[in-house]
């Protein structure tokens, strides 16, 4: 018999994954609250899954484990996914500013100084 914990963590890793696999960028900030919501469940799952380990429990868990890494890769193009948004935002940001003030990063090296800046 598989203790419960063990079958909520397997069930709350398989929504991690699927909901890392959503990408759109109108439902993002919904999909991090869900996601922090299921790794606080399952942190609060961990405690409830320790020793001693039944023969099919061993075999459930060589699961989990698998299953694990699943979610730490899924996690981990997720968060790179959205750090390459934010660097894009910024150098779209970067990019409008230099058309609006196109000497705004000319550096002032003495020879020549406008005033009118």
């Amino acid at each position: 018999m598989i203790r419960p914990a063990m079958t909520a963590w397997r069930e709350r890793s398989l929504k991690l994954i699927a909901l890392t696999k959503q990408v759109e960028e109108s439902q993002r900030d919904d999909v991090i609250l869900q996601i922090e919501q299921l790794l606080d469940d399952r942190d609060k799952l961990q405690a409830h899954i320790a020793k001693p380990f039944s023969p099919e429990e061993e075999e459930a868990g060589q699961e989990l484990m698998e299953l694990e890494k699943e979610v730490q890769v899924s996690l981990s193009r997720f968060t790179k996914e959205i750090r390459m948004n934010i660097s894009e935002a910024q150098s779209k940001k970067e990019n409008i500013n230099s058309y609006v003030n196109p000497y705004g990063k000319m550096i002032q090296d003495g020879a020549y100084y406008d005033t009118k800046q």
